[in-house]
């Protein structure tokens, strides 16, 4: 369920545990030991995702850390607007 779900929503090993209520331990366990012994070529479907996921990882956290500072320009703005 857990190889299944990553595939299906391109999640990353966080955001599974989250759904599945794990810790992010867990899940790379299961999916590294586990799923790789008893069925290599759904573990192969998963680990093509992952390894997309850890490529991308460094555009998702600019990207978060973008909207953080336009948010709270966003506040400052509202702010100064409820002062006048």
């Amino acid at each position: 369920a857990i190889a299944n779900s990553i595939i299906d929503c391109n999640a990353t090993v966080r955001q599974t545990a989250k759904k599945f209520g794990t810790s992010k331990s867990t899940v790379h366990k299961e999916l590294s030991q586990k799923l790789k012994r008893e069925n290599p070529a759904l573990y192969k479907q998963v680990e093509e995702v992952l390894r997309r996921n850890q490529a991308e990882r460094h555009i998702r956290g600019g990207l978060a850390t973008r909207l953080k500072y336009l948010r709270e320009k966003e506040k400052k703005i509202d702010k100064n607007a409820e002062i006048r």
